[in-house]
């Protein structure tokens, strides 16, 4: 009864306070999703302000690689599969059983965003929002959005973001993620706050252009090590223990926490600049660019006292302590031409300072040190280029000094056979060293202290992706991935380690054969007068001469939903239920001293449905959602896990809202 008044309640805010204002024409970029254009904009999806007529177009969301898209209202079945606390699709994840406590990884990638491996903790920071995952913005009138979705037991999940211009050529935002989240089970609770301010400037002339962003993040949870009697008093389903709190765990005082602070800043002067022609494109530019990125991030576990699960200790209390620094500065040119294309060429150094607080020796007498830092060069290059109905797209990035990166380079080239259908190929290849975790680690746990930083081989991938994406048959998508010394985490002697100590074993490790990994995923919407089936399907096939990468061979998503206008079209109703299912396969397990998940042989786990119902309904620029989730927990069976001694959650039913308002 509180969800239903809680929708009335937000139904009369909305039809109240919400004011008349641009409506996002429906983009089509849900069926072809490399596409960027929108439907003409009707008359009345315009907006008279003070003599000066406002479009969507006037409201643009560009992105870290400098794609524009504009503000988007509408209510689809895409939107509802990132209505989530990581605001992206997740369907190739599974969560834990408290909103944000870690997710497993269901479908795997392997393309390198960067050249210059990460701190670690993997399973812990992606809310964590990287450099590329910062968007700025460009708007005719201040801008609001809030995001507004309830937690398990105490707590809520708050975006809420504020974009506004001083000038037409001077835009900032303030935005803020607050999240808090208690979880059902002991021991599980999760808090998060993510502050980014951004600034997006062009100079009146059109020649130099700025944009910048300071992040302050950070992700703090409890860890509760799993359940200790998952048979009794989860699996057998005891009416005794539906009651969460009563379930024992293993650990009762464990913390970890990922916190940074990010500077970032990009800037571009055009030395030469050809005058416009009169499709208002430039003919000829040559430009020079600086960018730079100072960030620093820790990753801290604290534990009041030692515990047998993990070995033997070295105090009684736990503090270790990750800290990485880093400083990047890249110098490039730029030169353009509506026949040449474009070509970037540059320069960049990167200055890394990866250390803990103190030295361990070992009892043999073995120091393992504190610190690896250093200074790297290297050197890039990009080239964008249009050929009639072909768009090519090359960047390399090449290391020139230094023992952490490699090489990247990414290619690609599109053709757009028709208006509905478009082919993309892709190619990608990287080398670099693993995650700084991985090389170097200190612990007051024994068994977790390494220094592999001299022993460890770059890793190296390659892969090659085709994509058909198409409104009449759907998007399909197959990628062949080969990596050569994949590294991971798992215990170093399976078949002597007892049941339950995984954890105190554990090491980092490199595999010295070639691993190979196929995907195929294809998405499909089915449509009949008001109802819909939207499908997603993917498969996954590993090649490896030792059980190194576990995933499952079959995902699926199958969403039947109804969606129509209601109340004389005073309201647009969606309403529909998810199935999601994947194949048992060895699930990674999880450990908390270091945040990341690790390969496990033992224990088959998954091959259960989980099952959704929602409601949502959109009202002029409001959204509102209503979801029952995993609603089939009671009667399919107490085996629903998120990784080993993990479930997942049990039925819930959460509701939120997404506003946008202008000034």
């Amino acid at each position: 009864m509180r969800y239903i008044i809680l929708v009335l309640l937000c139904l009369t805010t909305s039809i109240t306070l919400g004011q008349d204002v641009i409506e996002k024409s429906e983009r089509k970029k849900d069926s072809l999703p490399l596409g960027r254009k929108t439907k003409p904009i009707s008359p009345k999806d315009k907006l008279q302000k003070d003599s000066i007529t406002l479009t969507i177009e006037d409201y643009k969301i560009i992105s870290f690689e400098r794609d524009t898209t504009f503000l988007d209202t509408t209510l689809t079945i895409q939107k509802e599969y990132k209505y989530n606390y990581l605001r992206e699709d997740d369907f190739e994840l599974m969560s834990f059983s408290n909103i944000g406590q870690a997710y497993n990884e269901l479908g795997v990638d392997f393309d390198r965003v960067t050249s210059y491996p990460n701190l670690g903790a993997k399973a812990k920071d992606r809310k964590y929002l990287e450099k590329e995952q910062i968007d700025y913005y460009n708007v005719a009138t201040p801008m609001t959005e809030l995001f507004f979705k309830t937690t398990l037991e105490e707590g809520q999940l708050l975006d809420a973001n504020l974009t506004f211009n001083t000038s037409r050529r001077l835009n900032f935002s303030i935005g803020y993620i607050g999240f808090r989240s208690l979880g059902k089970y002991n021991d599980t609770q999760i808090e998060s706050g993510n502050f980014i301010t951004t600034t997006n400037y062009l100079s009146k002339n059109g020649r130099y252009s700025l944009r910048a962003h300071i992040a302050a993040q950070n992700i703090s949870s409890e860890e509760n090590g799993g359940l200790s009697e998952k048979e009794a008093q989860f699996e057998s389903g005891d009416p005794d223990f539906t009651n969460r709190p009563r379930v024992d765990v293993l650990l009762s005082d464990a913390n970890n926490k990922v916190l940074g602070k990010r500077y970032y800043l990009d800037h571009v002067y055009k030395l030469v600049r050809k005058q416009l022609d009169s499709t208002r494109f430039e003919k000829t530019s040559l430009s020079i660019a600086h960018s730079l990125d100072y960030e620093t991030k820790y990753y801290q576990y604290v534990q009041t006292s030692n515990n047998d699960l993990f070995g033997e200790a070295i105090l009684s209390s736990i503090d270790d302590k990750a800290i990485l620094k880093t400083f990047y500065n890249e110098v490039n040119a730029e030169f353009y031409n509506r026949t040449l294309g474009k070509l970037t060429g540059g320069i960049n150094s990167y200055n890394y300072d990866y250390y803990f607080n103190s030295q361990f020796i070992k009892a043999d007498g073995t120091i393992i040190p504190n610190r690896l830092n250093g200074t790297e060069f290297g050197i890039g290059g990009k080239y964008e280029k249009r050929i009639g109905g072909f768009d090519f797209d090359a960047d390399l990035k090449y290391n020139i000094s230094g023992e952490l990166a490699g090489n990247l380079f990414n290619a690609s080239a599109s053709y757009r056979i028709n208006k509905n259908n478009k082919l993309r190929f892709s190619l990608h290849t990287s080398s670099r060293m693993p995650d700084f975790n991985y090389l170097l680690y200190q612990s007051e746990y024994l068994n977790y202290n390494w220094n592999n930083s001299d022993v460890f081989e770059k890793e190296r991938t390659s892969s090659l992706k085709g994509e058909l994406l198409s409104k009449t048959w759907g998007n399909l998508m197959v990628k062949y991935s080969n990596i050569d010394n994949y590294t991971y985490f798992a215990p170093v002697s399976d078949e002597e380690i007892a049941d339950g100590l995984d954890n105190a074993f554990l090491q980092p490790l490199q595999e010295g054969n070639t691993v190979s990994h196929l995907k195929v995923k294809y998405e499909k919407e089915f449509k009949v007068g008001m109802f819909a089936l939207n499908n997603t399907v993917m498969y996954q096939n590993v090649t490896q001469d030792t059980q190194v990468l576990n995933v499952p061979q079959l995902v699926t998503r199958n969403t039947l939903y109804f969606s129509s206008d209601v109340f004389k079209k005073a309201m647009y109703l969606q309403t529909g239920v998810t199935f999601k299912y994947f194949t048992s396969y060895n699930m990674n397990g999880y450990n908390p001293i270091l945040g990341e998940f690790y390969v496990q042989n033992k224990e088959e786990l998954g091959g259960y449905p989980l099952l959704d119902f929602f409601i949502n309904a959109r009202i002029k620029q409001t959204r509102i959602y209503l979801k029952a989730e995993h609603f089939n927990s009671s009667f399919s069976g107490y085996d629903y896990y998120a990784a080993p001694n993990y479930p997942y959650r049990d039925f819930v039913i959460r509701f939120g809202l997404v506003w946008n308002f202008f000034s």
